[in-house]
């Protein structure tokens, strides 16, 4: 892979968003699967996304480091400062820009802008879950709650890294505020007719691991009404999810990844393990709708003598964003000659973490098609411009105090 040259501050802000684009797809090469892109926590590619980012944070003359949690940080300036960040762990078969573009841009910033107040950019190791389940995996360790799983702490280890140093990842009092650049992964800015968005509140997230616990037997000589058939039950409760999460506007609810033994075509499935996924803006809609979903996977002994199981992996509190930090994107946005669209993330971001400790803010890109985690996932070049435009002006405004 070739590094790419330096931003150059007489640059066209046109030509540093094509750069910034470039890298992101530089950084897209680095997989876990050929063909594909597919980069999960501390995965061996993220060894060479350091490199990158680490190469281009130190061309913009920032002092970088690697904290215990895997998170790699860059700080130019002393004293309190603002955070700009987002992740460089991707879903499977990604595209090339949710969160990264959020590091590369925030890099830029940094780079292009002659006077900003110190920064430092964050491009935090996990935030995606789909590893080991536990999303956030990064951004918990900088407000003082580490994922200490022993499975994480283990892939910590063999990255070359210390767990034991994961409370001296925690931010403290020197960072006052943090900025996130990410794409909107929905349609809305498109419809808008928008190039951003603000973010007033991300909603609130649970998953969980649902376990269908039946008895596994032979397909051909096993009658109908004498099976304990895990995937008929999971199934059943499939649809009773999809019910469910369709009774409330703000609601959505998701089974994305099933897991069936013992996975022969000739034998009844005796055990299902699924993930369940529900989000919405209000918390009592949420939890009372993951209370009908669990209560209905209970029901499954009596319709199919399959019993349940679960264990919650996430309950994430819907949160707003920092009101001040929203009405200066704003009015930056204005400054710089864009129109900007308020609204609330479906999707969850790190931000969401980082906004229990310190005022934090969102700012959107659009996505065009209002596609992501897919291969297709892309950004406009004007529309990334209008960011670092808009994130520039910011920085000429915003306080610290």
């Amino acid at each position: 892979m070739d590094d790419f040259a330096l931003l150059d501050r007489s640059a066209h802000l046109s030509e540093t968003a094509d750069e910034v684009i470039r890298r992101c797809r530089l950084l897209a090469e680095c997989t876990e699967e050929p063909g594909h892109i597919t980069r999960t926590f501390l995965s061996p590619p993220m060894r060479e996304v350091h490199r990158l980012v680490r190469h281009w944070m130190e061309e913009a003359g920032m002092r970088v480091s690697v904290d215990a949690a895997g998170n790699i940080r860059g700080v130019k300036g002393d004293g309190p400062r603002l955070m700009i960040g987002s992740h460089l762990d991707t879903v499977p078969h990604a595209g090339a820009f949710d969160g990264i573009l959020g590091v590369v841009l925030g890099i830029a910033l940094v780079g292009y802008a002659l006077a900003c107040p110190p920064i430092e950019v964050v491009g935090f190791s996990e935030e995606e879950g789909v590893r080991f389940g536990v999303p956030f995996i990064g951004s918990r360790a900088l407000i003082a709650d580490p994922v200490m799983d022993e499975p994480v702490l283990e892939a910590i280890r063999a990255f070359g890294l210390d767990p034991a140093q994961l409370p001296q990842a925690a931010i403290g009092d020197d960072v006052k505020a943090y900025l996130e650049f990410h794409i909107e992964q929905g349609p809305v800015l498109e419809e808008k007719k928008r190039p951003l968005g603000i973010v007033s509140a991300i909603v609130g997230q649970s998953r969980y691991d649902v376990t269908f616990h039946g008895m596994a037997n032979h397909a051909g000589a096993t009658p109908m009404n004498h099976r304990s058939d895990a995937l008929a039950a999971a199934a059943h409760w499939i649809g009773a999810v999809e019910e469910i999460g369709s009774e409330e506007p703000d609601l959505v609810a998701t089974v994305g990844r099933l897991e069936v033994e013992p996975g022969a075509t000739n034998v009844i499935p005796g055990l299902v393990r699924a993930s369940l996924d529900v989000r919405s803006a209000s918390n009592f809609t949420r939890l009372e709708a993951v209370r009908n979903m669990l209560s209905a996977a209970a029901e499954m002994k009596n319709w199919r003598n399959v019993t349940a199981t679960w264990e919650e992996r996430l309950n994430q509190l819907a949160i707003d964003m920092d009101p001040s930090m929203a009405q200066a994107l704003r009015a930056a946005a204005k400054a710089a000659g864009y129109k900007s669209h308020s609204m609330v993330s479906g999707a969850g971001h790190d931000a969401m973490i980082l906004a229990t400790k310190v005022p934090s803010a969102i700012l959107f890109v659009r996505s065009p098609g209002g596609i992501s985690h897919h291969p297709d996932e892309t950004v406009l070049p004007e529309d990334v411009e209008a960011a670092l435009a808009v994130g520039l002006r910011f920085l000429d405004t915003w306080s610290l105090s």
